[in-house]
């Protein structure tokens, strides 16, 4: 059996490179059509999961798609977008025009890679997978645990939405500087990590996951949410209505499609996130309509289920609203931003966390990179109470890691004013300072 499915994957593959040749893909791009954006012309055979991988590689770029036209009924797969940088300029790199000329056109490769967009074997790290219920302090406690494991994190990035968090995280050998490989060691790992998310809470959801191979770390994070159904809302809520993106879906009954729009705040990425929902639910967009030209975004997608169905019912209605509300909230960077550039050294990330808990900062999301031996970390923070975090605490945490290594970048809304501190809260400084990991086989919360 295993035969004749690896046969049917090849015969699929060469079909497809057949296929590619007959119809190379068509990439124009544009620079006079518009006044305000560079405009990129795609034509291509059409194939599941085109739309996804051709965004993806704009949208990694840092590009930002202010107006797109998508069309793929039938065999045939048009787009037109609109894109600039992050300043609102048109692209005049060459370097960046001909990557996306390399990487859409001729030249480039959609044939068994669009069946898991971005997955790449990893020759240089180990990837780790985390996800369980969120609270105060709990990056920190991870990391220390990775940390006492000899474990180096080179690069992670953490999201957390409703309560609930996930990590996709690149670590090293202390020692070796290379892939952790001895089975036992890595059972360790995840035996201890899944001790931490666990907490008190035994009964709570957790998972720890050693990959093999390292997916497109935001579409993992946009998938492992999913599958811990993040996108069932909780009691205690915090977001009203007014916050939430207007998420809708109507049955077109003439066309058998399934109409969703979609109206919300723009940022970076938006459309990313969404059609990467869309997929990963098993939906193809036949049409779309984006326009992200002023603050508020309108994006309009013509869909049916992979089956060739739309929409059956009310249940499944919800249930794509909820998901697309979840896959736009996720990204949204609740919190006050700092930024930290400093040379890089194991146990970095843990020291850091650690001075965020003690000083009662609750990490929210964070992106950590290393790049020539230096360490690039955006952190959102928030109180462990949800307030804004009061600036006399960010001075403080400021002078204990460096006035130059950590900036702050937030907005002046995501920073109150400094206050004097209550003596409870002076207390519950002094409980985390003076509490510390002894036994990482017996892991508690302490935040």
């Amino acid at each position: 059996m295993e035969v004749n499915m690896s046969f049917s994957h090849d015969s699929d593959d060469e079909y497809e490179k057949l296929i590619r040749r007959m119809n190379p893909p068509r990439v124009v791009i544009d620079n006079e059509a518009c006044k305000n954006a560079t405009v990129i012309r795609v034509d291509s055979a059409n194939k599941p999961g085109i739309l996804l991988e051709v965004v993806r590689i704009l949208t990694d770029l840092n590009l930002i798609i202010t107006k797109a036209y998508i069309s793929s009924d039938g065999g045939w797969f048009m787009d037109v977008f609109n894109i600039t940088d992050q300043d609102g300029n048109k692209i005049i790199d060459e370097g960046i025009l001909d990557y996306i000329r390399k990487s859409l056109g001729p030249e480039a490769c959609f044939t068994s890679s669009m069946r898991s967009v971005g997955v790449k074997p990893s020759m240089d790290h180990t990837a780790i997978e985390l996800t369980g219920t969120d609270r105060p302090g709990l990056l920190s406690e991870v990391t220390a645990v990775l940390t006492h494991l000899k474990c180096n994190v080179v690069s992670a990035e953490v999201w957390t939405h409703n309560t609930r968090a996930a990590a996709v995280m690149q670590v090293t050998d202390e020692e070796t500087g290379g892939p952790i490989t001895d089975p036992d060691r890595l059972s360790r790992v995840k035996e201890l990590l899944c001790n931490v998310l666990k907490g008190s809470n035994k009964a709570g959801g957790a998972k720890t996951v050693v990959a093999h191979g390292v997916t497109h770390t935001e579409r993992r994070l946009h998938q492992m949410m999913f599958a811990d159904r993040d996108y069932e809302r909780t009691d205690d809520d915090s977001l009203d209505d007014r916050q939430r993106p207007n998420v809708n879906v109507v049955n077109w009954f003439d066309r058998d499609y399934s109409v969703v729009t979609i109206k919300s705040k723009d940022r970076p990425k938006l459309l990313f996130d969404t059609v990467c929902t869309l997929t990963d639910m098993q939906y193809v967009v036949f049409h779309a309509n984006i326009d992200a030209e002023g603050p508020e975004a309108y994006q309009e997608y013509y869909i049916r289920h992979i089956d060739g169905s739309p929409v059956k019912s009310d249940a499944e209605r919800e249930r794509v609203m909820q998901c697309l509300e979840a896959a736009i909230e996720r990204r949204v960077s609740e919190g006050l931003k700092l930024e930290l550039c400093t040379t890089d050294r194991v146990g970095l990330l843990s020291d850091v966390t650690r001075i965020f808990r003690e000083n009662s900062l609750t990490v929210t999301r964070a992106e950590v990179t290393t790049k020539a031996g230096k360490a690039l970390n955006t952190f959102y923070v928030r109180d462990a109470w949800g307030y804004p975090v009061d600036a006399k605490t960010i001075d403080s945490i400021r002078q204990l890691i460096g006035q130059t290594i950590l900036k702050v970048k937030g907005r002046p809304e995501d920073l109150k004013p400094s206050s004097q501190e209550s003596p409870t809260r002076f207390l519950f400084g002094g409980l985390f300072k003076s509490r510390s990991f002894v036994n990482f086989g017996l892991v508690r919360s302490y935040s």
